[in-house]
């Protein structure tokens, strides 16, 4: 255990030596997932306990009800032209320890490359134009492991494997790990998650034909380079506290914060070395079988047309159902980025949690 937390102060550290070498990248990783997250504001450090923890903090992978658990969520924004899709196996070995493997893709389909649209006589032809994909996909491979010396005490670890690709123009390959834990008792949640707290490295590779080459030239593009792109590490706590109201009714309080340290971000608390992105949701159910949930996130500090400064926020809303403790379903409506900016999605996210196969 010391170990651990010695390994995890040592990685934060490295934070601020990272600072100003970070770019935004690998931020489809920062969407959140799953509709009941989605629907709270993404106040899910402290509350992960099921296969989605895989994502949120894998330490929570040790809290599953269930031996084996499959989630699914498809999502679409701006009018569907992106397209954001996971998937999730979890299995818990003893009462100790789980693994998950999870996928999570995000891209735009059908992008025209009109690179070719005028042939060498200068005439344009429309039968030149080809289709091509952009697409950022995650491989999260994880493990979570419960001390049974301190209950309610457990820790986790992600392995990841990122791959992005620019139709035929570009792709990379990266590679980084997160590093979670989460403590519970008596109704008090708490949760920490070093996200790339190795860094995530991504290796981009350019592949440009000469004649596209001479598009961006005569169109004063930079003509870019093979380069090697950096995720710093980012820091997100959470605590939580469920309050039981009686008679099947729950009632759960949720708190967020996103510490980053690449000095780049609009948040509320803003300064050189930290960034901090407060988030709030609060989920109301009834003997677990249906809930009702709300989130606020998002604050941003935005100029009018005056000049003035104002603060905004994102609200979001959600509802569940579970079937017979076995089938989940999830709905969200949420947005993506700012209320004036991306219009708001509507998320729906399935989970199916066993604990043996009938033979």
């Amino acid at each position: 255990m010391r170990r651990f937390l010695s390994i995890v102060l040592l990685l934060l550290a490295t934070c601020g030596a990272l600072q100003g070498q970070g770019k935004y990248s690998n931020e489809f990783l920062s969407l959140g997932l799953g509709a009941r997250g989605l629907g709270l504001s993404n106040t899910m450090c402290a509350l992960a306990d099921d296969v989605t923890a895989a994502y949120w903090n894998p330490a929570g992978l040790t809290r599953m009800d269930k031996r084996y658990q499959l989630a699914l969520m498809h999502a679409e924004y701006f009018a569907g032209i992106a397209k954001y899709d996971y998937g999730g196996l979890a299995y818990k070995i003893d009462s100790n320890q789980s693994v998950a493997f999870s996928y999570i893709r995000f891209g735009v389909d059908n992008i025209m490359n009109t690179t070719q649209l005028i042939d060498d006589q200068g005439n344009v032809d429309y039968d030149r134009i080809t289709y091509f994909s952009a697409a950022d996909n995650a491989f999260l491979l994880s493990y979570a492991y419960a001390f049974p010396q301190v209950p309610g005490l457990s820790v986790g670890a992600n392995a990841k494997i990122i791959h992005r690709k620019i139709g035929q123009f570009a792709r990379s390959w990266g590679f980084g790990m997160d590093f979670g834990l989460q403590f519970n008792r008596k109704g008090w949640q708490a949760g920490l998650l070093l996200r790339d707290g190795t860094s995530t490295f991504n290796a981009w590779r350019f592949s440009l034909s000469e004649d596209v080459i001479a598009v961006f030239e005569e169109t004063g593009n930079e003509i870019p380079e093979n380069d090697l792109e950096l995720t710093v590490p980012a820091l997100l706590l959470g605590g939580a506290k469920t309050v039981h109201f009686g008679k099947g009714f729950h009632g759960t309080f949720a708190l967020g914060l996103d510490c980053t340290f690449d000095g780049k971000r609009n948040s509320l608390v803003k300064s050189k070395f930290i960034n901090i992105d407060p988030h709030f949701g609060m989920e109301f159910d009834y003997k677990r079988i249906v809930a009702l949930r709300a989130g606020i996130g998002n604050f941003q500090s935005e100029p009018d047309f005056d000049g003035n400064k104002k603060t905004t926020l994102q609200v979001n809303f959600g509802i569940g159902v579970n079937i017979k403790n076995v089938v989940s379903i999830d709905y969200a409506f949420t947005d993506l980025g700012n209320l004036s900016i991306a219009q708001y999605s509507h998320i729906v996210s399935l989970k199916v949690a066993i604990d043996k196969f009938k033979k």
